[in-house]
C-alpha cells in the first residue's frame, strides 16, 4: 500500500472510492481493466488518507441530502481497513451529515461497523449488498482467493438483516463452464432469500473481459483450469460480453423465484433502489 492525497472524494453520481487497487484476488476482476488508468500495480492499493476530510467538505456543500455509494470499483474493507480505519471514518461524516449511504463488499468487517450503520439506518437508510458468484465453497477458494468465502459472506448478511440494515446482493459473474449451471444459481439465491435480501443486482448470466482484465482472467484459467482459457477463445473469441450458453434457463429461474419472493431483480430497479435516499422523518415533518 502507499498513501496518497486525493483531489476529490466524490463522483458525478455520489460515489466513493477511499482505496484504489484490491488485495482481494478475485480472477474476474474488472477493475484491472486497463481502461481506467491505474498508475500503479492492482496490489499495491493506494490509501486516500484525505478521503474523511474531502467527503465531510463535499457534504456541507450539498443543497440536499441523498445515498453515498461505496465498492462499485474497490472494496472499502480491504484488511488494510483494519489500521486505517478510513471507511468508518467517512461513515462517521455521512452520520453526522444525516445522509444514507450503499456499501458493497466482499468482507465481513463491515459487521465492525454496525452501530454506525444503525445510527445512519435511523436518519436516512443504509444499506449492505455483497457479491455472490458461487455455492461451492472450494470453487470459491479459487475465484476469490483471499476474502470470505460465500457462506461467511451468507452469514454477514443475515447478520445486518438481524440488525434491521437491509441487504442486497450482486449476483455476478457467473463464469461460463465454471459456475453457471442451475444447481449453482438455486444455491446463491436459496442464500439470498434466507438472508433476507431486498435486491438482487444483475446485468446477464455471464462475464464481461475486458484488456488487461482480459490477460489476468486467462492467466488464472491456465494456472487452476487448464484447457478452459482455449475454451472461451473458442466460444467468444475477443467478445467483452461472455454470455453463458445457460443464460436463457438462469435467467427465467432468477426471474421466477424473484417474483415470488418479492425481491427486486430488474436491473434498473435495482440500481435505482440501492441509490435511493429515504427520509424516515419525512412523512412526520409533512403532517406536523
Amino acid at each position: 500500500m502507499h498513501e496518497i492525497q486525493a483531489k476529490s472524494i466524490l463522483s458525478a453520481r455520489n460515489g466513493m472510492n477511499v482505496y484504489r487497487g484490491c488485495t482481494h484476488g478475485c480472477v474476474y476482476c474488472d477493475s484491472r481493466s486497463t481502461c481506467y488508468q491505474m498508475d500503479h500495480a492492482f496490489e499495491d492499493v493506494a490509501v486516500k488518507t484525505n478521503a474523511p476530510a474531502l467527503l465531510a467538505e463535499a457534504l456541507r456543500r450539498k443543497r440536499r441530502r441523498c445515498m453515498i455509494g461505496t465498492g462499485s470499483m474497490c472494496d472499502p474493507y480491504l484488511p488494510l481497513e483494519r489500521e486505517t480505519r478510513l471507511s468508518r471514518q467517512c461513515l462517521e461524516v455521512i452520520d453526522r451529515y444525516g445522509f444514507g449511504v450503499s456499501i458493497l463488499t466482499k468482507s465481513d468487517l463491515v459487521l465492525r461497523d454496525l452501530d454506525l450503520l444503525r445510527s445512519i439506518n435511523a436518519q436516512a437508510k443504509a444499506v449492505v449488498c455483497t457479491t455472490l458468484t458461487t455455492f461451492d465453497e472450494d470453487l470459491c477458494r479459487i475465484l476469490e482467493p483471499n476474502v470470505c468465502t460465500t457462506r461467511r459472506r451468507f452469514e454477514m448478511l443475515r447478520t445486518c438483516h438481524e440488525a434491521g440494515i437491509r441487504t442486497g446482493v450482486w449476483l455476478c459473474p457467473l463464469l461460463p463452464f465454471l459456475n453457471d449451471s442451475e444447481e449453482n444459481l438455486r444455491g446463491l439465491l436459496d442464500y439470498c432469500f434466507r438472508a433476507g435480501v431486498e435486491v438482487i443486482v444483475q446485468f446477464g448470466m455471464g462475464v464481461t473481459l475486458r484488456d488487461g482484465d482480459r490477460q489476468y482472467f486467462y492467466a488464472q484459467l491456465d494456472r487452476h483450469f487448464p484447457g478452459m482459457k482455449e475454451r472461451y477463445i473458442r466460444a467468444f473469441g475477443s467478445s467483452y460480453c461472455c454470455l453463458s450458453p445457460n443464460a436463457p434457463r438462469l435467467e427465467q429461474i432468477l426471474q421466477e423465484e424473484c417474483r415470488a419472493r418479492g425481491v427486486l431483480w430488474e436491473p434498473e430497479a435495482a440500481m435505482a433502489w440501492l441509490m435511493e435516499f429515504e427520509d424516515p422523518l419525512a412523512g412526520e415533518q409533512l403532517h406536523l
